[in-house]
């Protein structure tokens, strides 16, 4: 950051790590810090279709220009460090918000927390998200393991329901009602003009979005769930939203996750699967489709293998009245690039 002038000290921030749900408590606090007139930046990751998805100011994504011209001046400073593509990004998301201007900057941890690359900074506040078992050779192998790294940005504690008359929230799903309490505990941690908000959720988490998060475009759901936690929690939110059969899913999960403990969950929510490996998933890291095979013994729900993944998304939709597509951000994103208009980058 020292050839950028320390980017990072220019803008204040708010830090969020976890498993799953980070993305989406982000969401709800950069929602609510600009309904309070606030400039805020927003980087998040990985992105689905565009890198351009990672550094949003109010709404808006970087531009390709701006983009072009960061990694142009980071690139012989990124050769000579060995840098990764997450520190090279990280580097111009902080860079283009100091530029921006930003009141603000709602940070999502891209791995862990303790050696994360977003953690030069000095928040306001810090909160980690719900914790599952992910990524154990680089966090450890074990829940506690994996939480004294996220707890490397320090933590914020909550569990409570929704109360009775509780105002609606723009994510859908029970799972998004811990994701907004944790949020707004973040935000009644700060002092003006950035908090505190008070007892209840804001209007402004119904505007809260992110690609992907049980996005219902149509007959379409789109959901990165990318562990069995994640699919069962997108499997409890078929069941409630109870969205028309029959129900086709396309699957597209990483070799190096437990895909048969998502499988299991998922099955009892879907009439019919599609597994498939998307483009965008790094070689070294796709599923066998003939092991997956194997290992599925009798699945009773019905399902084919087709590794080609436009033929795939072909047949998924085949007599489907709701068509699931899930596994990996590397599925939805490649679904979202190849449906007309989907894109959440244009």
């Amino acid at each position: 950051m020292g050839v950028l002038g320390h980017p990072e000290h220019r803008f204040p921030s708010v830090h969020v790590a976890g498993t799953n749900g980070k993305g989406s408590t982000c969401a709800f606090v950069a929602a609510e810090l600009r309904a309070r007139g606030l400039r805020v930046g927003l980087y998040t990751s990985p992105h689905l279709v565009s890198v351009r998805e990672r550094v949003v100011v109010n709404g808006v994504p970087i531009t390709e220009e701006a983009f072009a011209d960061w990694a142009g001046t980071l690139q012989p400073h990124v050769e000579r460090l060995d840098a990764s593509f997450f520190e090279a990004t990280t580097a111009i998301a902080f860079a283009e918000l100091a530029a921006q201007g930003v009141d603000v900057g709602v940070i999502e941890v891209g791995l862990g927390g303790r050696l994360d690359s977003t953690n030069v900074i000095t928040p306001l506040v810090s909160v980690v998200t719900k914790i599952a078992r992910e990524h154990t050779d680089y966090l450890g192998p074990d829940l506690a393991s994996i939480a004294r790294e996220k707890a490397g940005i320090i933590l914020v504690e909550t569990d409570r329901a929704p109360p009775p008359h509780a105002r609606p929230l723009g994510l859908q799903g029970r799972h998004q009602h811990q994701n907004a309490w944790v949020a707004l505990a973040a935000l009644n941690t700060l002092a003006p003009p950035f908090g505190p908000v008070g007892e209840a959720w804001p209007d402004s988490f119904a505007q809260a979005y992110i690609a992907g998060r049980f996005e219902v475009r149509g007959k379409w759901i789109f959901d990165v769930a990318h562990n069995p936690d994640g699919a069962r929690v997108l499997a409890q939110t078929l069941h409630d939203a109870d969205p028309a059969r029959p129900r086709r899913a396309l699957v597209g999960v990483l070799g190096d996750k437990d895909y048969l403990g998502m499988i299991e969950c998922l099955a009892e929510e879907v009439d019919g699967f599609v597994f498939t490996v998307p483009h965008t998933a790094p070689t070294k890291r796709r599923w066998d489709l003939r092991r997956v095979e194997r290992e599925l013994g009798a699945l009773r729900v019905a399902h084919t293998f087709e590794r080609d993944f436009e033929r795939a998304l072909e047949l998924v939709q085949q007599d489907a009245q709701t068509v699931v597509v899930t596994g990996s951000f590397h599925t939805v994103g490649d679904a979202l690039a190849r449906l007309p208009g989907f894109a959440p980058v244009p």
